[in-house]
Protein backbone atom coordinates (compact mmCIF):
# COMPACT_ATOMS: atom_id res chain seq x y z
CA UNK A 1 0.00 0.00 0.00
CA UNK A 2 2.83 2.40 0.89
CA UNK A 3 4.56 1.67 -2.43
CA UNK A 4 1.35 2.40 -4.35
CA UNK A 5 0.99 5.71 -2.53
CA UNK A 6 4.57 6.69 -3.39
CA UNK A 7 3.94 5.85 -7.05
CA UNK A 8 0.78 7.96 -7.13
CA UNK A 9 2.53 10.90 -5.49
CA UNK A 10 5.39 10.61 -7.96
CA UNK A 11 2.92 10.87 -10.82
CA UNK A 12 1.28 13.98 -9.39
CA UNK A 13 2.29 17.57 -10.11
CA UNK A 14 3.15 16.89 -13.74
CA UNK A 15 0.91 19.67 -15.05
CA UNK A 16 0.25 23.31 -14.21
CA UNK A 17 -2.94 25.34 -14.21
CA UNK A 18 -3.05 28.24 -16.69
CA UNK A 19 -2.56 31.79 -15.35
CA UNK A 20 -1.91 30.74 -11.74
CA UNK A 21 0.84 28.25 -12.55
CA UNK A 22 -0.24 25.99 -9.69
CA UNK A 23 0.92 22.40 -9.94
CA UNK A 24 -2.09 20.18 -10.53
CA UNK A 25 -2.73 16.60 -9.49
CA UNK A 26 -3.79 14.55 -12.52
CA UNK A 27 -3.80 10.78 -12.22
CA UNK A 28 -6.47 10.16 -14.86
CA UNK A 29 -5.57 10.42 -18.59
CA UNK A 30 -7.03 13.44 -20.37
CA UNK A 31 -8.47 11.21 -23.11
CA UNK A 32 -10.45 9.25 -20.54
CA UNK A 33 -11.68 12.42 -18.83
CA UNK A 34 -12.77 13.91 -22.16
CA UNK A 35 -14.72 10.78 -23.03
CA UNK A 36 -16.42 10.77 -19.62
CA UNK A 37 -17.20 14.47 -20.03
CA UNK A 38 -18.78 13.97 -23.44
CA UNK A 39 -20.93 11.09 -22.15
CA UNK A 40 -22.05 13.03 -19.07
CA UNK A 41 -22.85 16.06 -21.21
CA UNK A 42 -25.08 14.09 -23.53
CA UNK A 43 -26.86 12.63 -20.51
CA UNK A 44 -27.43 16.13 -19.12
CA UNK A 45 -28.80 17.32 -22.46
CA UNK A 46 -31.18 14.36 -22.57
CA UNK A 47 -32.51 15.16 -19.09
CA UNK A 48 -32.97 18.92 -19.48
CA UNK A 49 -34.30 20.39 -22.74
CA UNK A 50 -32.30 23.01 -24.56
CA UNK A 51 -33.78 26.48 -24.66
CA UNK A 52 -35.64 27.39 -27.83
CA UNK A 53 -34.66 31.05 -27.45
CA UNK A 54 -32.45 31.68 -30.49
CA UNK A 55 -31.18 34.99 -29.07
CA UNK A 56 -29.99 33.35 -25.85
CA UNK A 57 -28.35 30.47 -27.73
CA UNK A 58 -26.60 32.85 -30.12
CA UNK A 59 -25.38 35.03 -27.25
CA UNK A 60 -24.00 32.16 -25.17
CA UNK A 61 -22.24 30.60 -28.15
CA UNK A 62 -20.78 33.95 -29.25
CA UNK A 63 -19.46 34.84 -25.80
CA UNK A 64 -18.34 31.26 -25.22
CA UNK A 65 -16.41 31.18 -28.49
CA UNK A 66 -14.53 34.38 -27.58
CA UNK A 67 -13.62 33.04 -24.14
CA UNK A 68 -12.55 29.66 -25.55
CA UNK A 69 -10.40 31.37 -28.19
CA UNK A 70 -8.37 33.39 -25.68
CA UNK A 71 -7.93 30.33 -23.45
CA UNK A 72 -5.74 28.79 -26.16
CA UNK A 73 -7.05 25.33 -25.29
CA UNK A 74 -7.93 23.08 -28.20
CA UNK A 75 -11.06 21.22 -27.16
CA UNK A 76 -14.24 20.39 -29.02
CA UNK A 77 -15.96 23.32 -27.32
CA UNK A 78 -19.72 23.26 -27.03
CA UNK A 79 -21.93 25.87 -25.37
CA UNK A 80 -25.64 25.28 -24.77
CA UNK A 81 -28.50 26.97 -22.92
CA UNK A 82 -30.61 24.54 -20.91
CA UNK A 83 -34.22 25.40 -20.13
CA UNK A 84 -34.37 25.23 -16.33
CA UNK A 85 -35.73 28.48 -14.85
CA UNK A 86 -35.26 27.22 -11.29
CA UNK A 87 -31.55 26.50 -11.77
CA UNK A 88 -29.40 29.58 -11.06
CA UNK A 89 -26.30 27.80 -12.21
CA UNK A 90 -23.95 26.69 -14.99
CA UNK A 91 -21.53 23.80 -15.39
CA UNK A 92 -18.59 22.60 -17.44
CA UNK A 93 -17.33 19.10 -18.16
CA UNK A 94 -13.96 17.82 -19.40
CA UNK A 95 -13.38 18.20 -23.10
CA UNK A 96 -14.94 21.67 -23.37
CA UNK A 97 -18.62 20.99 -22.70
CA UNK A 98 -20.35 23.98 -21.09
CA UNK A 99 -24.01 24.58 -20.21
CA UNK A 100 -25.80 27.66 -18.92
CA UNK A 101 -29.18 27.21 -17.20
CA UNK A 102 -31.85 29.76 -18.06
CA UNK A 103 -32.41 30.44 -14.36
CA UNK A 104 -29.11 32.30 -14.10
CA UNK A 105 -29.77 34.73 -16.96
CA UNK A 106 -31.91 37.22 -14.97
CA UNK A 107 -29.16 37.44 -12.34
CA UNK A 108 -26.48 37.98 -14.97
CA UNK A 109 -28.30 40.95 -16.49
CA UNK A 110 -25.62 41.65 -19.13
CA UNK A 111 -23.13 39.96 -21.43
CA UNK A 112 -20.07 40.91 -19.39
CA UNK A 113 -21.49 39.00 -16.42
CA UNK A 114 -22.19 36.08 -18.75
CA UNK A 115 -18.52 36.25 -19.82
CA UNK A 116 -17.53 36.03 -16.14
CA UNK A 117 -19.59 32.85 -15.71
CA UNK A 118 -18.38 31.28 -18.94
CA UNK A 119 -14.79 32.30 -18.16
CA UNK A 120 -15.10 30.54 -14.81
CA UNK A 121 -16.50 27.38 -16.42
CA UNK A 122 -13.91 27.35 -19.21
CA UNK A 123 -11.21 27.72 -16.54
CA UNK A 124 -12.45 24.55 -14.84
CA UNK A 125 -11.84 22.75 -18.14
CA UNK A 126 -8.43 24.24 -18.96
CA UNK A 127 -7.14 23.71 -15.41
CA UNK A 128 -8.34 20.06 -15.47
CA UNK A 129 -10.20 20.49 -12.21
CA UNK A 130 -12.42 17.45 -12.75
CA UNK A 131 -9.42 15.16 -13.20
CA UNK A 132 -7.75 16.74 -10.20
CA UNK A 133 -10.82 16.28 -8.03
CA UNK A 134 -11.03 12.61 -8.96
CA UNK A 135 -7.30 12.20 -8.31
CA UNK A 136 -7.58 13.86 -4.91
CA UNK A 137 -10.44 11.54 -3.99
CA UNK A 138 -8.40 8.54 -5.12
CA UNK A 139 -5.55 9.51 -2.81
CA UNK A 140 -7.88 10.09 0.13
CA UNK A 141 -9.55 6.71 -0.43
CA UNK A 142 -6.13 5.07 -0.65
CA UNK A 143 -5.15 6.64 2.66
CA UNK A 144 -8.40 5.54 4.31
CA UNK A 145 -7.92 2.01 2.97
CA UNK A 146 -4.43 1.91 4.50
CA UNK A 147 -5.82 3.15 7.82
CA UNK A 148 -8.59 0.57 7.65
CA UNK A 149 -6.04 -2.23 7.34
CA UNK A 150 -3.97 -0.95 10.22
CA UNK A 151 -7.04 -0.62 12.48
CA UNK A 152 -8.71 -3.90 11.59
CA UNK A 153 -8.16 -5.43 15.04
CA UNK A 154 -9.06 -2.32 17.03
CA UNK A 155 -12.25 -2.26 19.13
CA UNK A 156 -12.99 1.34 18.16
CA UNK A 157 -12.19 0.89 14.50
CA UNK A 158 -15.61 2.08 13.24
CA UNK A 159 -15.49 5.31 15.21
CA UNK A 160 -11.90 6.06 14.20
CA UNK A 161 -12.61 5.42 10.52
CA UNK A 162 -15.61 7.74 10.71
CA UNK A 163 -13.46 10.47 12.21
CA UNK A 164 -10.79 9.95 9.57
CA UNK A 165 -13.41 10.19 6.83
CA UNK A 166 -14.82 13.39 8.30
CA UNK A 167 -11.33 14.83 8.66
CA UNK A 168 -10.54 14.02 5.04
CA UNK A 169 -13.76 15.70 3.90
CA UNK A 170 -13.46 18.88 5.97
CA UNK A 171 -9.68 19.10 6.03
CA UNK A 172 -8.77 18.01 2.49
CA UNK A 173 -11.59 17.62 -0.04
CA UNK A 174 -13.71 20.69 0.81
CA UNK A 175 -10.75 23.12 1.05
CA UNK A 176 -9.44 21.67 -2.20
CA UNK A 177 -12.80 22.24 -3.89
CA UNK A 178 -12.86 25.85 -2.65
CA UNK A 179 -9.32 26.33 -3.93
CA UNK A 180 -10.39 25.15 -7.39
CA UNK A 181 -13.41 27.46 -7.41
CA UNK A 182 -11.27 30.45 -6.44
CA UNK A 183 -8.72 29.48 -9.06
CA UNK A 184 -11.44 29.22 -11.71
CA UNK A 185 -12.59 32.73 -10.73
CA UNK A 186 -9.07 34.09 -11.15
CA UNK A 187 -8.38 32.34 -14.46
CA UNK A 188 -11.84 33.24 -15.74
CA UNK A 189 -11.21 36.90 -14.90
CA UNK A 190 -8.14 36.83 -17.15
CA UNK A 191 -10.10 35.16 -19.93
CA UNK A 192 -13.00 37.63 -19.86
CA UNK A 193 -10.65 40.64 -19.79
CA UNK A 194 -8.59 39.34 -22.70
CA UNK A 195 -11.78 38.57 -24.62
CA UNK A 196 -12.86 42.20 -24.24
CA UNK A 197 -15.38 42.04 -21.40
CA UNK A 198 -15.09 44.47 -18.50
CA UNK A 199 -13.58 42.45 -15.61
CA UNK A 200 -15.17 44.75 -13.00
CA UNK A 201 -18.48 43.06 -13.77
CA UNK A 202 -17.28 39.78 -12.21
CA UNK A 203 -17.38 41.07 -8.63
CA UNK A 204 -20.66 42.90 -9.33
CA UNK A 205 -22.13 39.61 -10.51
CA UNK A 206 -21.22 37.91 -7.25
CA UNK A 207 -22.88 40.66 -5.30
CA UNK A 208 -26.07 39.87 -7.20
CA UNK A 209 -25.55 36.12 -6.80
CA UNK A 210 -25.14 36.55 -3.06
CA UNK A 211 -28.36 38.54 -2.89
CA UNK A 212 -30.22 36.01 -5.04
CA UNK A 213 -29.08 32.94 -3.12
CA UNK A 214 -30.77 31.48 -0.08
CA UNK A 215 -29.19 30.31 3.15
CA UNK A 216 -25.70 28.90 2.58
CA UNK A 217 -23.63 26.58 4.79
CA UNK A 218 -20.59 28.01 6.59
CA UNK A 219 -17.70 28.42 4.18
CA UNK A 220 -15.70 25.78 6.09
CA UNK A 221 -18.34 23.17 5.19
CA UNK A 222 -19.00 24.34 1.63
CA UNK A 223 -17.59 23.26 -1.71
CA UNK A 224 -17.52 26.93 -2.83
CA UNK A 225 -16.13 30.10 -1.29
CA UNK A 226 -18.74 32.42 0.20
CA UNK A 227 -20.14 35.06 -2.17
CA UNK A 228 -18.62 37.78 0.01
CA UNK A 229 -15.19 36.16 -0.34
CA UNK A 230 -15.53 35.96 -4.11
CA UNK A 231 -16.60 39.61 -4.37
CA UNK A 232 -13.54 40.77 -2.44
CA UNK A 233 -11.11 38.46 -4.23
CA UNK A 234 -12.33 39.36 -7.72
CA UNK A 235 -12.39 43.09 -6.97
CA UNK A 236 -8.79 42.89 -5.75
CA UNK A 237 -7.69 41.08 -8.93
CA UNK A 238 -9.12 43.58 -11.43
CA UNK A 239 -5.90 45.61 -11.50
CA UNK A 240 -4.00 42.44 -12.50
CA UNK A 241 -6.02 42.14 -15.71
CA UNK A 242 -6.61 45.82 -16.53
CA UNK A 243 -3.88 45.85 -19.18
CA UNK A 244 -5.39 42.78 -20.86
CA UNK A 245 -8.74 44.51 -21.00
CA UNK A 246 -7.36 47.81 -22.26
CA UNK A 247 -5.47 46.04 -25.06
CA UNK A 248 -8.41 43.84 -26.04
CA UNK A 249 -10.99 44.23 -28.77
CA UNK A 250 -13.57 45.54 -26.30
CA UNK A 251 -17.04 44.07 -26.53
CA UNK A 252 -20.26 45.91 -25.85
CA UNK A 253 -21.88 44.58 -22.68
CA UNK A 254 -25.42 44.37 -23.98
CA UNK A 255 -28.27 43.67 -21.56
CA UNK A 256 -29.72 40.17 -21.62
CA UNK A 257 -33.25 40.20 -23.01
CA UNK A 258 -35.98 38.44 -21.03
Amino acid sequence: MRVALIILLALSGCARAPVTGRRTLTLVPASQMNQLGAEAYQEALSQTPRSDRSDWNEMVRRVGSRIAAVSGAEFDWEFNVLDAPDQVNAFALPGGKVAIYTGILPVLQNEAALAAVIGHEVAHVTAQHSAERISQTMLVQLGLAAADLSLKDGKQRGMLMGLLGLGAQVGVLLPFSRLEESEADEIGLHYMAEAGYDPREASELWKRMGAAGGAAPPELLSTHPASETRVLDLASQVSDVSTLYEQSDKQESRPIAH
